[in-house]
């Protein structure tokens, strides 16, 4: 294994990737014989056949897709070094990567904690589904990924791969425009909103499954929206021009929707629990920096704020319902 060389790696990424041996002499800028040479090498390497050969092509096999994996990883991890010291060099004393979704109110207010504690600190937030960020996560290109445990994820290969850091629980939220004069500060059941104007995301969506769900599960059927819509910026959006409207949302969206104003959050019996979020680092037995232990401190921090903040808010919600009953 010592003879291989950072070449060797990009060459196993690069047959992964195009599949010809042509076409990974076109992007490592090499001939096809240098670069069938170079594929004896690495096998004779991992001492195993990594490629099968055909008319139609080079494909991985097993070993190969395991192999080619790790080689990006790797060369990943070196990249984002070159950039690490690029930046520690310019003043900043730790780059921290997170993935999370576009809707969270845990991430930010982690983020402005950990810079409160660590003022020289460059966070890079990239923004996705859960899946693909856990993807690049794996692959060296973030430091750690906050989002939802989804079937998805857990049927998948990747949860062995992965070291929970913080674990914050989620739920089924329904949201009206603060200047909804007809939803009374109460607690509502499910069939007594069945006739409301919805705005929900579409049906392969957790939340919107959780939703029909919920209503089935109280005898009623489930609500056509007569808005359905992905985008948190356009859900807060026709909620705040449109006061008749009704949204289910996860806990997070909810939470960094009444922080802007202008929206309130419904009692509605029963709740509704949602897949847990999760904080997540790679699985691979090194001691983590400093910057990322503070940051799972962080997203602890914000969550224990925030949860006597929701407490104090339900039972008023209590308070001002039994004074109307």
């Amino acid at each position: 294994m010592r003879t291989l060389r950072l070449r060797h790696l990009e060459l196993l990424v690069a047959l992964s990737e195009t599949a010809t041996m042509r076409g990974a002499a076109a992007r490592l800028h090499l001939s096809q014989p240098a670069i069938s040479k170079m594929l004896g090498e690495v096998e004779s390497c991992f001492g195993a056949r990594l490629f099968e050969r055909s008319h139609q092509g080079i494909h991985a096999n097993a070993l190969g897709v395991s192999a080619a994996f790790r080689a990006r990883a790797v060369l990943n991890e070196l990249a984002r070094a070159t950039e690490d010291v690029d930046a520690l060099q310019s003043g900043v004393t730790a780059v921290l990567r997170v993935g999370a979704p576009s809707v969270t109110a845990a991430v930010p207010a982690a983020i402005v904690r950990l810079r409160e504690r660590m003022p020289g600190v460059a966070v890079q937030l990239r923004e996705g589904r859960v899946h693909e960020l856990i993807h690049r996560l794996l692959q060296g290109e973030l430091d750690c990924v906050f989002g939802a445990i989804t079937p998805e994820l857990l049927s998948s290969d990747m949860v062995p791969l992965l070291e929970p850091a913080v674990l914050l629980k989620d739920a089924l939220c329904v949201l009206a425009s603060a200047s909804n004069g007809s939803i009374a500060a109460r607690s509502y059941q499910r069939a007594e909103l069945q006739a409301a104007k919805w705005v929900l995301p579409p049906r392969e969506t957790l939340v919107r499954q959780a939703f029909m769900t919920a209503f089935l599960n109280s005898g009623v059927t489930p609500p056509v929206p007569v808005i359905e819509a992905m985008s948190s910026v356009t859900i807060g959006t026709v909620l705040r021009q449109d006061a008749s409207l009704l949204c289910a949302v996860r806990l997070e969206h909810a939470v960094d929707e009444i922080a802007r104003g202008g929206a309130r959050r419904l009692d509605v019996s029963p709740s509704i629990d949602l897949p847990s979020f999760g904080l997540f680092f790679r699985r691979d037995g090194m001691e983590r920096p400093l910057v990322l232990t503070e940051f799972a401190d962080a997203i602890r921090h914000v969550s224990q704020v925030a949860a006597p903040k929701r407490r104090a808010a339900r039972r008023r919600l209590e308070v001002n319902s039994a004074g109307t009953a």
